[in-house]
């Protein structure tokens, strides 16, 4: 009986890119629209395939970026998310994704490229609730990303990236607010912050932001890991977690 030839299968490799960032108090992922099939037209995250044999994955990731979006701000550190390859997952055969992410404050409005139809900011939660409709398994590495936003955001200062060079606790409490996706207790939030020694530091100054006392102002300590850290509440009020 002869032995039969074993082949290897025949897989593709590509990236796809969450790049999420605050836009009026309310977390924004970078989507962009498809300008060839499959799914021609519909939404997606930044990505596609390998140019070559030796383009490193973090590098395509980067390219990616530039060509689709056009977004090449200094600030986006890219980390890696997880991989993704699901049978059936991409209709032009077995393809492996290798997503990344990225957080960063204040990003510029996205130009579509040469690789897209258009780009743009868009809401988490409307991807999180359906409401905009994400080709492929994006929605599936969308949610994956803002769950590694919202653990970040528990056990780093990563929201302090996200505030002015001087803050009040007020400010900090609306970008965990807008991550998290729920309204936190003012006093509760107040207090685990200046638990935590190191995580925002007085500047002796205050601002007045309504007819009552002037708010305290701080800024960022050089603390970078949260000790304890400052955990979410276990149900978010809009229906997101």
């Amino acid at each position: 009986m002869s032995e039969q030839r074993w082949s290897a299968p025949t897989v593709l490799v590509a990236v796809d890119l969450v790049i999420l960032t605050l836009r009026e108090s309310r977390l924004h992922v970078l989507l962009v629209e498809r300008g060839i099939e499959p799914y021609r037209g519909k939404r997606a995250l930044p990505g596609g395939f390998l140019n070559n044999l030796g383009e490193g994955l973090v590098d395509a990731a980067y390219r990616e970026l530039r060509e689709e979006s056009e977004l090449r701000d200094s600030r986006l550190h890219l980390e890696q998310l997880g991989a993704y390859g699901a049978p059936g997952r991409d209709p032009r055969g077995r393809v492996l994704s290798v997503a990344y992410l990225a957080i960063a404050p204040a990003l510029p409005e996205p130009i579509a490229g040469t690789d897209a139809a258009g780009a743009s900011w868009v809401p988490v939660d409307h991807v999180l609730s359906g409401q905009v409709e994400l080709a492929f398994d994006h929605r599936d590495i969308v949610t994956d990303g803002v769950e590694r936003a919202r653990t970040k955001l528990e056990h780093s200062a990563l929201a302090t990236a996200f505030c002015g060079e001087t803050f009040t606790l007020s400010e900090l409490q609306q970008v965990y607010e807008a991550v998290w996706g729920t309204q936190l207790d003012p006093r509760n939030f107040y207090r685990k912050v200046q638990g935590v020694t190191g995580f925002v530091e007085p500047v002796g100054s205050a601002r007045r932001t309504t007819k009552g006392r002037p708010a305290r102002l701080f800024r960022a300590g050089e603390r970078t890991v949260l000790n304890p850290p400052i955990i979410r509440p276990e149900r978010p009020v809009n229906g997101e977690g």
